[in-house]
């Protein structure tokens, strides 16, 4: 049964609703031949989830080779409610609203901000309420919203953002004052490897490395994102490349991120050239001129990041490692450079790529967290938003779903592939 408007906690349910959803489309019988439960608490649970809304009934399948009745076909209810997710960096602010499967509805960016603890509440606050002018009716309506931060996070609280102070308050809470659905606080890097994981990889061990102002990696081992301890689990950023090297604000000197981040190469291109700063698209546009000094600060960047892949394989030896970074997406040459820095024995056989979910890989991973918790399912994948579906997000100055100007807005495209 759902015990609240925001989650279920039926194990049984949970595990049939599962397999309709691992299943896309299945019927009574079969459920029973997968989940182990006889046919008659098949029934009465489906019978539950159908009153609840988030199964239905789709078309009349085939009758078997032995006759009988033609059986019901089943299929998850994508539209049952709606999720907000965002990915706050020090300097720009990215927001989705989606379907619980995670299949786009609204997206909000603003860039080249500054994000603080001062202001960041009521920036979200605007973005979030302009999302919801697009939330259309569901059943349960918005179940959830997940804020992806740029650094450690430790029971759903900041307690080191080297980038910004967001670590100096209480921003769960803030939120949780504001708004009745739950609030999930988590690392940006760990939410891009539960996206990946959820919706475009079949893999079950995965490692997603996300390169923006800093370096982190989430890992996923047997469906399962791996948090250590202390929050603290694939920080490769904070593993010392260069013993007395340059200062972090993590304390230590040297550190990969100093060298190998984003952060860090668009400040060394926009020192070398004299620009007043530098990013992606001028760092692909110089490259793609073949601009001697683009060409080569990205291989060199891309190969003191495989420094830190090779290191995080050796660990955990994962099906495939994803990288999340919109430099690397947009100069796709550097994961060769990568994979031909990988030279090892152990290494050779690592499957490197970008990631299958674009610039959204965080705020995937923020719907897949929202999914998780409302179904009560930890090990969730949604093929059919996944690799069946390319997401592209066109560049526009409006607001998606509407035509008003707003300082937000890239409007999502959807084409079936």
């Amino acid at each position: 049964m759902i015990s609240s408007k925001y989650t279920i906690r039926e194990s049984n349910q949970a595990n049939i609703l599962k397999a309709i959803i691992d299943k896309q489309e299945v019927f009574r019988a079969e459920l029973a031949a997968t989940t182990g439960l006889n046919k008659a608490s098949v029934s009465d649970i489906t019978k539950k989830l159908l009153a609840d809304q988030l199964i239905i009934q789709t078309r009349i399948g085939n009758a078997s080779i032995s006759g009988g009745r033609k059986p019901i076909m089943l299929t998850f209810n994508r539209k049952v409610a709606t999720a907000l997710s965002f990915d706050v960096g020090y300097d720009y602010l990215e927001g989705m609203l989606s379907y619980i499967d995670g299949t786009p509805i609204a997206t909000v960016e603003k860039e080249r901000i500054s994000v603080d603890s001062t202001n960041v509440v009521a920036l979200l606050q605007t973005a979030i309420a302009d999302l919801m002018t697009h939330n259309p009716s569901t059943p349960y309506d918005i179940v959830g919203v997940t804020i992806g931060i740029h650094g450690v996070i430790l029971d759903e609280q900041a307690i080191f953002t080297p980038y910004y102070d967001l670590d100096t308050i209480d921003l769960k809470q803030q939120l949780m004052d504001h708004y009745s659905f739950p609030v999930f606080i988590h690392n940006e890097a760990n939410l891009a490897a539960l996206g990946e994981y959820t919706f475009s990889s079949p893999l079950q061990n995965l490692i997603s490395i996300s390169s923006h102002s800093g370096i982190g990696c989430g890992i996923v081992e047997d469906g399962i994102l791996k948090i250590g301890k202390h929050g603290k689990s694939g920080e490769i950023g904070h593993t010392i490349l260069y013993p007395n090297g340059i200062p972090c604000p993590c304390g230590n000197h040297g550190c990969l991120e100093q060298y190998a981040s984003n952060k860090a190469i668009y400040e060394e291109f926009a020192h070398k050239k004299k620009l007043e700063y530098a990013n992606s698209d001028i760092i692909a546009t110089y490259a793609n001129q073949a601009d001697p000094d683009a060409l080569h600060l990205i291989k060199k960047n891309a190969e003191l990041l495989s420094i830190g892949i090779n290191n995080i394989s050796m660990i955990y030896d994962p099906d495939i490692i994803v990288v999340n970074s919109p430099l690397y997406r947009k100069l796709p040459i550097m994961i060769d450079y990568i994979n031909n820095a990988l030279s090892s024995r152990f290494t050779k056989e690592i499957i490197v790529r970008n990631t299958l979910l674009g610039e959204k890989a965080i705020l995937f991973g923020g719907v897949a967290v929202i999914a998780q918790h409302f179904l009560n399912i930890r090990k969730l994948k949604f093929k059919e938003c996944g690799t069946n579906l390319k997401i592209s997000f066109a560049t526009d100055s409006r607001i998606n779903g509407g035509s008003r100007s707003n300082s937000f807005g890239n409007k999502p495209k959807f084409k079936k592939i």
